[in-house]
């Protein structure tokens, strides 16, 4: 099975440490289309214009190269998802369980339910750090080097 990859040509701006610094080429055909703010294609371009970014790269190359770069579609798909709807999900339980065990009459019951969405959103993402830290999770969406041009 071939894996969906997006791709993104960049250059090579240095080689530090055996790692490979690239950012986004120069002549993106992205740039002149009508559909560039509905399109993932240039999903990578936008995170690689902003700045310079390190690529896992098995290929010998110097700055000034000219490569392209992908990165897993699935991986970045999955990634998404997880920092996206895992924390809207807990803001709801948070707001819903606080609402539940609170009183209608209840005093601040509506900044009690507030907090707890919030507190329940934090400790989502807290958790979800956690997790990428102890190296639970596999979702390390990384850009690669798959060809020098």
């Amino acid at each position: 099975m071939v894996k969906a990859m997006i791709e993104e040509l960049a250059v090579v701006v240095k080689i530090e440490n055996h790692q490979v610094w690239v950012e986004s080429g120069p002549n993106s055909a992205c740039g002149g289309c009508q559909q560039k703010a509905s399109c993932t294609t240039n999903a990578i371009g936008s995170v690689l214009k902003k700045k310079s970014v390190p690529v896992d790269c098995d290929i010998q190359l110097k700055a000034g190269d000219e490569v392209m770069v992908a990165i897993d579609e699935n991986l970045l798909l999955q990634a998404s998802l997880l920092l996206y709807l895992v924390p809207l999900i807990a803001l709801f339980t948070g707001a819903g369980i606080a609402d539940w065990l609170l009183a209608d009459d209840a005093l601040y019951a509506d900044l009690w339910i507030a907090g707890s969405a919030l507190l329940s959103f934090l400790f989502s993402l807290w958790l979800i750090n956690q997790a990428q830290n102890l190296l639970i999770l596999n979702y390390y969406a990384r850009p690669v080097v798959v060809r020098k041009l």
